[in-house]
C-alpha cells in the first residue's frame, strides 16, 4: 500500500481479510472505532486490498450527509487511485457509470433499484458508514436492505454502536441493551479510551455550566437550577404541564433578550456559556492560531441568537449552518479551510464531518441521546499531528443527562476503569430528558415512545389524556395549552467544575490549575524533554494544582 496505516488499522485490516476472504464465515465485517480514530482510511485500505486481489470489482459507500460523501470520495481516490463518483437519487441508471460510487443514506431510497442491479451484475463491496441510520423498519434501512442484498461484502462502520430507541437495524442485530451484536471474530473494536491512550484522539475536559433562574409566573416566583427540582406553590402545582415547562434544560435553551428589544441579553445563560468558550479558544489560539470552536444549537432561532452573542462578545462574525440556508455544505468546507474562529450549527456538523482544527465545543443541542452526545464529542477529538498535545474542551449545561454521558466517556479513558461496563440499558425521553428502561412505553411528562421508528412522535395532554402531535400548541380534544407564559430572569451563571479522566474536580481547583498551565507548558516545551512533553499529552491541565499540592507536601516532608 502507498499509505501508512496506524497499528490499529493494520490489525483491523488483517482481521477483515481473515473473516471475509480466508474463513468466509460471513459477508459482514464490523469496525467499531471511536470518532476521529481513522475509520475511513481503514475502510479504504480494506477496499484497495479486495480490489487488488480481484475479490471485488466495485465499491459503493453510503455516508450520512453530502459533506461526508465528499470526504469519502476524496479519501477513497487518495488511497486506491480510483475515482469515486458522488451520486444522488436523481442520477438514474448507475450501471453504465462503471465506477465506484458514494451516496448519502437519504439517497438510497430513490436509488435502490439501480444499486440492486449493480450488486447483481458486479462483485461489490458496500461500505456502510454510521450504521445506526439503518433501522430495519425505517425507509433508509428497508431501501439499503433491498439494494445491497446481493452485495458480495458489507463493511459496517460505526463510532457510536448504540441505539437508544430500541429499533433493529439492517444487516446487524442489536442486543437487549441497544448495542450491536456481531461475532467477535468478525468485529474490530477500538474504544475512545483506547484511541486516547494510543494518541489517536485527544482527551476531553467537560466544563459544567450552572444556571440559576427565577421564573415570574404573574407575580409568583419559582427558582430553577440544574441541581434542584423546581418547587411550585400549591396554587400553581395544579396547572397542567407547568412542572414540565419549568425544566432546567428547557430554560437553558430559552434565548434571553434585552426587554423591549430583539437584542441578546449579554448577562443571559447562553452568553455566559459563550464567554467561557471564547476564553478557552483564545487561550488555545496562543499556541495554535488556527484552532476553531463549534456551537451546537437546538434550533435555528437559538443558533442565530448565539451567533449574534458571539459577534458581540468576540468581535468576529461566526459562520452559521442549518438546513434552511443555501449551500450549508459549502459553508462548512469554507470554515474548514480558513482560520475563522466559530461555527454555529443546527444538526449539520455531527457524524463524520472532519474539521481537524476544532478544539472547543459549546453544547446546547435539541437531541438528548447518548448517540448524539458521543457524535458531537467526536467533532473536537481529532489530532492534528503527533506533536499535538492540545486537549478538547466542552462547555455544557450542568444537566444530569449530559453529566452521565460525560462520565461514561471519561470512564473509558481512566486506566482504572478499562473494563467496558456496556451501553446503557435505557432510552431517553426526547421531551424532558428522563431515562427509562427500553421496555417503557411512556414518560411521566406525557410523552409516549413510538412503537415503530416511523410513527409520529406524540405527547399526552395531562388534562384529558388525549394524544397530540409532538409540536401541537394546544390539545385537539380539550383545548388545553401546552405552553406557559412566564418571565425568565437569570440570577447567576457560573462554571461549577469539570469532568476529566474519570475525576470530578471542583471549580476552584480547575481555575487554579488553569492559572498554572500556560507557564508550565512554556517551560516544558522549552526544555525539549520528551518525557515531560508526553506528560503534557497525558495529564489534564485541570489537575495541575492537585499535582502541585502533592509536590509541596513531598518538599515539606508531610508525606
Amino acid at each position: 500500500m502507498n499509505i501508512k496505516l496506524r497499528p490499529w488499522q493494520v490489525e483491523a485490516h488483517q482481521k477483515a481479510m481473515d473473516w471475509l476472504v480466508r474463513s468466509k464465515r460471513d459477508r459482514h465485517f464490523l469496525i467499531n472505532a471511536a470518532p476521529g480514530a481513522g475509520k475511513t482510511l481503514a475502510a479504504c485500505a480494506i477496499a484497495k486490498t479486495l480490489l487488488d486481489g480481484e475479490e471485488i470489482s466495485r465499491v459503493i459507500v453510503i455516508a450520512p450527509r453530502t459533506q461526508v460523501v465528499t470526504q469519502w470520495a476524496d479519501d477513497f481516490t487518495r488511497v486506491t487511485g480510483r475515482h469515486m463518483g458522488k451520486v444522488t437519487a436523481k442520477d438514474g441508471e448507475l450501471g453504465d457509470l462503471g465506477m465506484d460510487i458514494c451516496a448519502t443514506w437519504s439517497a438510497i431510497q430513490g436509488l435502490w433499484p439501480e444499486l440492486q442491479a449493480v450488486c447483481q451484475s458486479s462483485k461489490v463491496l458496500v461500505i456502510c458508514d454510521e450504521h445506526h441510520h439503518a433501522a430495519v423498519e425505517a425507509a433508509w434501512g428497508e431501501s439499503a436492505g433491498g439494494a445491497f442484498e446481493s452485495a458480495k461484502f458489507v463493511l459496517v462502520l460505526t463510532g457510536t454502536p448504540i441505539r437508544s430507541d430500541g429499533a433493529e437495524s439492517v444487516w446487524l442485530a442489536y442486543d437487549d441493551s441497544g448495542a450491536i451484536s456481531h461475532p467477535e471474530e468478525g468485529t474490530y473494536t477500538l474504544t475512545y479510551g483506547d484511541a486516547v491512550e494510543l494518541g489517536y484522539c485527544r482527551p476531553i475536559t467537560f466544563h459544567k455550566h450552572q444556571g440559576k433562574f427565577t421564573v415570574d409566573l404573574g407575580g409568583e416566583e419559582v427558582k430553577v437550577s440544574g441541581d434542584t427540582e423546581p418547587t411550585l406553590p400549591k396554587n400553581l402545582a395544579r396547572i397542567p404541564g407547568l412542572q414540565t415547562a419549568l425544566d432546567f434544560y428547557k430554560l437553558a435553551k430559552t434565548p434571553q433578550y434585552i426587554p423591549g428589544t430583539e437584542k441578546p441579553l449579554m448577562t443571559g445563560y447562553q452568553a455566559s456559556m459563550i464567554e467561557s468558550g471564547i476564553e478557552k479558544l483564545n487561550q488555545l489560539r496562543l499556541t495554535m492560531p488556527e484552532a476553531g470552536g463549534l456551537v451546537i444549537a437546538p434550533n435555528i432561532e437559538v443558533a442565530e441568537f448565539m451567533a449574534s452573542l458571539l459577534e458581540d462578545l468576540d468581535g468576529e462574525k461566526p459562520l452559521i449552518v442549518h438546513s434552511q440556508l443555501a449551500n450549508p455544505e459549502d459553508k462548512i468546507k469554507q470554515f474548514r479551510n480558513t482560520t475563522r474562529k466559530w461555527l454555529v450549527s443546527v444538526a449539520m456538523v455531527s457524524e463524520g464531518v472532519d474539521i481537524r482544527r476544532l478544539r472547543v465545543l459549546i453544547y446546547l443541542p435539541n437531541a438528548l441521546t447518548e448517540l448524539a452526545f458521543r457524535q458531537a464529542m467526536g467533532r473536537v477529538v481529532r489530532t492534528a499531528s503527533y506533536d499535538d498535545y492540545s486537549r478538547a474542551y466542552v462547555v455544557m449545561p450542568a444537566f444530569k443527562t449530559f453529566e452521565k454521558y460525560a462520565k461514561r466517556v471519561e470512564d473509558e479513558m481512566s486506566p482504572a476503569n478499562r473494563v467496558d461496563p456496556g451501553p446503557p440499558k435505557e432510552k431517553v425521553c426526547p421531551q424532558c430528558g428522563e431515562s427509562h428502561p427500553l421496555s417503557a412505553t411512556d414518560c411521566e411528562c406525557g410523552y409516549e415512545f413510538p412503537k415503530k421508528p416511523e410513527d409520529k412522535q406524540v405527547k399526552k395532554c395531562v388534562s384529558c389524556g388525549a394524544l397530540n402531535l409532538r409540536h401541537a400548541e394546544t390539545c385537539h380534544a380539550c383545548g388545553q395549552s401546552f405552553s406557559t407564559e412566564f418571565t425568565l430572569t437569570l440570577e447567576e451563571a457560573l462554571r461549577v467544575g469539570a469532568i476529566v479522566r474519570g475525576m470530578e474536580l471542583e471549580e476552584g481547583e480547575v481555575q487554579g490549575s488553569e492559572e498554572m498551565a500556560p507557564e508550565l507548558k512554556r517551560l516544558i516545551l522549552k526544555s525539549g524533554d520528551q518525557h515531560l512533553i508526553r506528560f503534557l499529552k497525558t495529564v489534564p491541565e485541570e489537575s495541575y494544582s492537585r499535582l502541585g499540592r502533592m509536590l509541596d507536601e513531598v518538599r515539606s516532608g508531610k508525606v
